[in-house]
């Protein structure tokens, strides 16, 4: 089977002006709070948790992933021409404000495919194989192509309910050096063509210590509950969606998508 090589190109890699008018909108509350409430939503959740409350979790247990696997060249390959044409792949810094503590302009990218539910019709429209992949995806919530520069380091951070379920599919993975996932004490590598399922509650941070680009495609998925814990994590992602975490997102990537410039504190 032939696979990518780690010098794929990756498209337009600038980074991106600034939009003066544009000021931060408060952060909603389950973000400003969450510190002292996600302990206690995230216990909820984990008692009703219907799959392991482990850092990474069996692939077995979520059957779709197989599919993913048997197509990741062909995710691969819609991945790097949407990537390599405009206009692009924006900086996470730039899209998500929430971001930018842990996503440095320019070395952490991302080519949304829907988010929150959102569906990003224009980026679906250039990937159609893969959107059709994650629409089999139980309990879709987000997905991605995530790009990583080389060099990059993302320090430790938490996703925000344990409601969710994180996996990535490798697609470009640089073999001249070490790339490379902590999840709690457990340390983890991709591989093209393969799947890796994980809580991103747990403290996680990433190292592309390489010359070139990792990329992977990046979901996020309800996780299986039975209530009370569906009934709490289901109106939490009710709260985000609604929240300017996700707004202020979908309205930065309108404006990318329009050739518009972007703020960026």
């Amino acid at each position: 089977m032939d696979i990518a090589t780690s010098e794929a190109p990756i498209g337009r890699m600038g980074d991106i002006a600034l939009l003066p008018e544009s000021r931060p909108r408060p952060r909603p509350l389950l973000l400003r709070w969450g510190k002292h409430l996600r302990g206690t939503f995230d216990r909820l959740i984990a008692a009703s948790s219907l799959v392991p409350n482990t850092p990474v979790l069996d692939m077995r247990a979520f059957p779709w992933t197989a599919a993913l696997r048997a197509d990741w060249q062909a995710i691969r390959d819609e991945a790097l021409a949407a990537i390599g044409t405009q206009p692009g792949a924006p900086s996470l810094a730039a899209i998500s404000p929430d971001h930018r503590a842990i996503a440095p302009l320019g070395k952490w990218r991302s080519l949304f495919l829907c988010g929150y539910g959102y569906r990003v019709d224009e980026n679906l429209a250039r990937c159609p194989h893969t959107s059709r992949l994650i629409e089999q995806v139980p309990g879709l919530n987000s997905a991605m192509f995530s790009i990583l520069a080389p060099g990059t380091h993302i320090p430790a951070h938490r996703g925000v309910t344990k409601g969710l379920i994180t996996c990535h599919l490798g697609l470009v993975v640089p073999r001249d050096g070490d790339v490379r996932m902590r999840i709690g004490s457990r340390t983890v590598r991709w591989a093209e063509g393969e799947t890796l399922v994980f809580d991103d509650t747990y403290d996680h941070e990433v190292w592309n210590d390489s010359a070139h680009t990792r990329i992977v495609l990046l979901i996020q998925f309800r996780r299986p509950l039975r209530n009370p814990g569906r009934w709490i994590a289901d109106t939490l992602l009710g709260v985000l969606r609604r929240s300017a975490f996700v707004q202020e997102a979908r309205a930065n990537l309108r404006r990318w998508h329009r050739g518009e410039s972007i703020a960026d504190a």
